[in-house]
Parts: structure tokens; C-alpha cells; sequence
């Protein structure tokens, strides 16, 4: 494969970099982790100067682009030290974009235009995370409407969105994978209530519990197909973990540029630290992983974009990079000393919102379980 940039990826990178230094600095950024408040304002910007709107098919306004694309953006707004801070919405609306009404599209894309997040994911619950087929919420048919009864929990953005995509089951079918629907609940319904969860990690955006009690609307709520819910949030799985492992690189590179700048001013012993071994040693071992995370993140990229099927590849990029990003994390809060873990120390967020990135999208742990049966699969 060819790691070099079109012009055309030149030049977007360069524009989203004009865009970062004028709408996106660390003074922004540390606010609004200080504040628990979401960046709506950047958001806005990058759909004003076009970049919200990259991936989105043209009948919508979009501009199609490849994945590489995508998940280099991705990177480049990380490696600034936002968190989240693009892709995730995208991968989100196109959800609805593939699966939805004209209606549930046009009200989606509108939300987006106006730097809102359209909709918080309700797929996790108290009882089922990784473990879907123990999914407890339920979606009952009757008369033209629906009625849900549960409970989701670390739900993100939920206070920020103005709607749910609830995953709910029928509770009259038996195979919990058939049973599964998709749905477009607004978070004002009657009968839903929240709960905010506070936590260490990811301060701009909010997580919540959420509780549907007897939350009953017309089956025009429905995403899709009715049972194939579950079938329809894995269309963008894959992408979904490969823009993930990109924000991982991308925040690695930034804590990583961090730490180096530091060791070559801070002084001790009468020179910097970075002349000595033991901190060159962690210096070019955050370097190799920071590379070894670009050219992970940019071959799965160039496999979605061939079309090549990515089988384990997926989930090993997204295992790796989440897992490689953290060591570079802590390996640059060393570097730092006592100042990395002082409030406002860019360092200490990151590590934060590093760490998150380890269960976010699919834990470690259920990562080796999707790439480790496939590699057996291939072998057998």
C-alpha cells in the first residue's frame, strides 16, 4: 500500500489544521473538560467548513470520501487533544442515513447542521454490555404503537441529544438476535427519565443512566426493519472501531509531542531530562508505538477501502491502538513527573480520556474474543 497523502488529503488536513488553531485551541479545549461542558461550538464550525458533512452520501449534501480519509481527519483533530471531538457523529447518522425514513433522515441531518449530536446510543444496560443476547429492554407491538420498559446505563451524550436509537427486544421471540429492534426515541417522551453518571474519563461528554417506564409511541419510531436491529448496528461496527483506534493514535501523538517537549526543557542535574538514557529510552518507545499505530489505522483503512474483508483486522487495530495509546499515556505522565497530574496539565486529560478508550466501543477483553475466534476459524 501507498502511505502517501493525495492532494486532496493534503489539503483538507491542511484546512482542518487552519480550522483546529482558530476554532479548536488547548485554552478551548481545557475549559471544556473543566467544565463538563460538549464541544457544540467546534462541532459547528467543522459543519460550516464542510467536514460534517464528508462521508454522507450527495443526495443528503454530502461528500463521499474513503475511509482513510475519514480516520486521518479523525487523528489529526485527537492529536490536537479533543477527545471524541470527530467521527463518532458521523458513524452515527449514517445508521440513519441507511436504515431510516425520510423523515427520521431530514431530522437527523438537520440536528447535525446546527453542531448538535443527533442521538445517544442506547445499545448498554445494567445486565448487557458485550453480552447483547442478555439485553433486558423490551418493545412491545400493539395498535399501531410501541411501548418500551428499561434500563440503559453509560449511555453517552445523553444529555446533549435530543434523541435515543434505542436497541430494545421483543420479548415474544425467542432468538434474542431476531428479537432485537432499532429505534428512534426523543429523550423528552414521556415516561423517560435520566440519571447522570459522573466519571473520570471523557469530562465534555456526559453519561447517563436512563430509564423507559412504559414510554409508549407510534411504530413510525421504528429504525429499519423490525428484528434486524442488531444486524443493522454492525453495519458500521467495523468503521466504528477503526475511527476509534484513529483518535487513539491521534491522542497518543499529542501526548507524546507533550512529553518530548517537556524533556528537552526541564532541567535536573543541571541539564535536561532528555539527555538522559532512561527518558530517551521512553521517548523512543512512545515513538515506535505511536508509529506502529498509524500504519495499523491506515492498512485497515486501505483494506475497507479495497474492499478486502477485515475479518480479525478490525478488532485487533481497535484492541492494539486503544491498549498502546494508554502506555504512551502513562509512559508521558512519567516524563511529566508530579506537574502530569496537576489539574490543567493537558498530560492528566488525556491519560483520562485514553484510558476510557479501552472499554468505549468494545472492551479489550471482547476484542480477543472476536479477533482470537476468527484466527482460529482461519486456521482450521
Amino acid at each position: 500500500m501507498d502511505f502517501g497523502l493525495t492532494d486532496e488529503q493534503e489539503l483538507l488536513l491542511s484546512s482542518l489544521d487552519d480550522l483546529l488553531e482558530r476554532e479548536c485551541p488547548e485554552s478551548y479545549i481545557a475549559e471544556l473538560d473543566a467544565t463538563h461542558t460538549p464541544p457544540t461550538a467546534f462541532r459547528k464550525a467543522l459543519h460550516e467548513a464542510g467536514f460534517a458533512s464528508l462521508g454522507f452520501p450527495e443526495e443528503y449534501g454530502g461528500t463521499p470520501v474513503d475511509a482513510t480519509t475519514l480516520v486521518l481527519l479523525a487523528a489529526r483533530v485527537a492529536r490536537q487533544g479533543l477527545n471524541n471531538g470527530y467521527g463518532l457523529e458521523l458513524l452515527q447518522a449514517m445508521d440513519i442515513l441507511e436504515f431510516g425514513s425520510e423523515e427520521q433522515k431530514q431530522e437527523i441531518l438537520g440536528l447535525l447542521a446546527s453542531g448538535d449530536v443527533p442521538f445517544a446510543l442506547g445499545f448498554t444496560e445494567p445486565g448487557a454490555g458485550s453480552d447483547n443476547a442478555a439485553m433486558a429492554c423490551t418493545a412491545v407491538h400493539h395498535d399501531g404503537m410501541v411501548t418500551f420498559n428499561g434500563t440503559k446505563t453509560l449511555i453517552t451524550n445523553a444529555l446533549q441529544s435530543k434523541y435515543l436509537l434505542l436497541m430494545a427486544k421483543d420479548p415474544a421471540v425467542a432468538n434474542p438476535r431476531e428479537a432485537i429492534s432499532m429505534y428512534l426515541v426523543p429523550m423528552d417522551a414521556p415516561g423517560l427519565s435520566t440519571n447522570r453518571l459522573e466519571k473520570i474519563v471523557w469530562h465534555i461528554s456526559d453519561s447517563c443512566e436512563i430509564f423507559l417506564d412504559d414510554v409508549t409511541l407510534p411504530e413510525s419510531c421504528l429504525v429499519g426493519v423490525k428484528g434486524a436491529g442488531f444486524k443493522q448496528l454492525m453495519r458500521n461496527f467495523e468503521m466504528e472501531r477503526l475511527v476509534i483506534a484513529s483518535q487513539c493514535w491521534g491522542l497518543a501523538e499529542c501526548a507524546y509531542e507533550d512529553a518530548a517537549t517537556y524533556a528537552a526543557q526541564r532541567v535536573q542535574f543541571g541539564k535536561p531530562i532528555g539527555q538522559f538514557q532512561l527518558i530517551q529510552q521512553k521517548l523512543t518507545d512512545m515513538a515506535i508505538k505511536v508509529e506502529n499505530m498509524r500504519n495499523f489505522v491506515l492498512r485497515t483503512a486501505w483494506m475497507l477501502d479495497q474492499d478486502v474483508p477485515l475479518k480479525s483486522q478490525g478488532a485487533m487495530c481497535k484492541r492494539y491502538c486503544a491498549m498502546a495509546a494508554f502506555e504512551v499515556a502513562d509512559e508521558a505522565m512519567q516524563v511529566f513527573g508530579g506537574v502530569g497530574v496537576t489539574v490543567g496539565t493537558r498530560v492528566s486529560r488525556l491519560w483520562r480520556d485514553i484510558r476510557g478508550h479501552r472499554f468505549g466501543g468494545g472492551t479489550d477483553e471482547i476484542m480477543v474474543h472476536i479477533a482470537g475466534r476468527q484466527i482460529v476459524k482461519d486456521h482450521s
